[in-house]
């Protein structure tokens, strides 16, 4: 019997050791996924799980928004907050405009996880430009918000490769000479958030 419970100690110690030994190689394991982890795997995540959150922007404007979709330098949401009777707006928004996004625990947590074997969608080859330039051909109205500055209301003329031409006119206009009082270059790099109207989804 003394022998018994000395291999039956000795069996737990070791049972004991080896759960040890695996729980801080998966704990090591756990913080180097995580800091692999880039801010697009986050944002794909919380995209697909059609997120509500609120996005920091570059002007310093706080936008509470529904995630939409991941483009391959940009993400698409929609707006929450609808003002007066106005429908709520498609937002194109750079990533590199994003200066923090607010979310709650749950999102948070969801959001480290990553999809194993994740193939990119045809939407996240997508450039800012691309998008730009395919608004530019529906003659979308848009608002532009700039990292400085009012923003600007009018109709992209054409996207180029770092650039758009944007023709100026009064919320709610139509693109017509008679209705156009001036024109823009913007780089895409001053750009903070493109808006249009939700029947223009990404």
């Amino acid at each position: 019997m003394h022998w018994d419970r000395l291999f039956e100690d000795l069996e737990g110690q070791l049972a004991s050791e080896w759960e040890a030994e695996r729980a801080a190689l998966d704990a090591e394991s756990e913080r180097l996924r995580i800091a692999r982890l880039d801010l697009r795997a986050r944002l794909r995540m919380l995209c697909a799980a059609g997120a509500e959150v609120t996005v920091d922007l570059a002007d310093a404007r706080r936008v509470p928004v529904t995630l939409r979709s991941l483009g391959a330098d940009w993400i698409a949401a929609t707006s929450r907050v609808a003002t007066g009777s106005a429908p709520a707006a498609t937002l194109l928004i750079p990533h590199d405009a994003i200066t923090g996004i607010a979310l709650d625990h749950g999102l948070l947590l969801d959001s480290l996880d990553e999809r194993p074997g994740h193939d990119l969608a045809l939407r996240e080859r997508m450039t800012l430009g691309f998008v730009l330039r395919d608004l530019a051909r529906r003659r979308a109205a848009v608002r532009l918000s700039l990292r400085i500055g009012d923003d600007l209301h009018g109709t992209i003329d054409r996207a180029a490769a770092d650039h758009l031409d944007l023709a100026l006119h009064d919320a709610g206009d139509a693109r017509r000479a008679a209705s156009v009082h001036g024109f823009r270059v913007i780089p895409f790099s001053a750009l903070v958030a493109v808006r249009t109207l939700g029947d223009h989804m990404v």
